[in-house]
């Protein structure tokens, strides 16, 4: 009886132990550009949207309409405030902010690089 409790607890301590690891996201850290570059939407923050199902319901029948042709249209300037991210509609829902649950969390290094992209002009 012993033996068994021993095993069980050893299974469980190794089934926790590998759960927390795959808990613990590892995240690609993503370089801003300096202060005196610009931060181009199709070049950098197309990239994100694109990476994740995000034109699978905003697809043209749910707004803002994030297929690559109309993305930037579409957001800037009724979802997107150029130079103000807290102000803007789409940062403040991006999926890891309070966006309700879509399934993903885009990481922290995307959503700083869109926030500062909004914050410094909102590039094409």
């Amino acid at each position: 009886m012993k033996k068994k409790a021993l095993q069980f607890l050893a299974g469980c301590l190794l089934f926790f132990g590998t759960s927390c690891y795959y808990d613990t996201a590892i995240e690609e850290e993503i370089d801003i550009p300096p202060p005196d570059q610009g931060i181009s939407f199709e070049e950098s923050i197309l990239p994100i949207l694109n990476s994740y199902t995000c034109t699978q319901c905003h697809n043209g029948d749910r707004a803002p309409d994030l297929r690559p042709e109309n993305a930037y249209d579409a957001l800037v300037p009724d979802f997107v405030v150029a130079g103000d991210a807290d102000e803007s509609v789409f940062f403040q829902r991006l999926p890891g902010k309070d966006h309700p649950s879509v399934g993903f969390s885009m990481t922290n290094s995307e959503i700083d690089l869109i926030e500062e992209g909004i914050n410094r002009g909102a590039e094409e």
